[in-house]
């Protein structure tokens, strides 16, 4: 009797393992949809980005560095770290690259997709599309940047994080999704001011 409650507690044990490990890929674009289809999330980011850099500071500007990216209800903290491991926390400005106050390339990774923290801030990275707007809040100033190029590149290249003469914005994580093999790169240059 004993040895048949083992058994079902580890059988229930696996059915639960196992359809997470099926499951948990489809959760961020099930949460995505949902978003997109009933919540206003890419509205609300826009607002923020539209608003005039008249506004008094407090309600213009995050008071921390930031990423804002409409397209894919993205609006989260930039981590400044020296290694990968800063990865776990969120887009990452990868040392070495510029900052948008210097102008150059600016370049953030981030994971699209963890086991343990499923939706990566970059899981939705495909569904920018040349055109879109994305902002960053750095140390207090507001930077947009329009999409002009989105392409795949091999895992090993390294000329994307390259130093440019001109501000630029390069975000990249793995893709496929499925099996990462190479980097989705998404490049953006300032817009212009009206």
């Amino acid at each position: 009797m004993k040895l048949a409650r083992i058994n079902t507690s580890l059988f229930i044990a696996i059915i639960v393992i196992n359809s997470y490990i099926i499951c948990a890929p489809f959760l961020p674009a099930l949460s995505f949809w949902i978003n997109g289809r009933f919540g206003h999330r890419s509205q609300a980011i826009q607002a923020i980005i539209d608003k005039p850099a008249a506004a008094p500071a407090p309600d213009n500007v995050p008071s921390t560095n930031r990423l804002l990216i409409p397209s894919m209800q993205l609006d989260a903290p930039i981590i400044e770290g020296r290694d990968a491991r800063a990865l776990r926390d969120g887009p990452w400005r990868r040392p070495n690259t510029s900052t948008p106050d210097k102008g150059g390339n600016t370049v953030i990774a981030a994971h699209r997709f963890t086991y343990t923290q499923p939706r990566g801030s970059f899981y939705h990275l495909d569904a920018v599309k040349v055109g879109d707007t994305i902002a960053i809040f750095w140390h207090a100033k507001k930077y947009v940047y329009i999409v002009r190029e989105i392409k795949t590149v091999h895992a090993a290249d390294t000329t994307i994080e390259a130093p440019t003469t001109s501000a630029h914005l390069t975000l990249y994580t793995c893709t496929p999704l499925w099996m990462p093999k190479d980097r989705l790169v998404v490049i953006a240059t300032p817009k212009e001011q009206s």
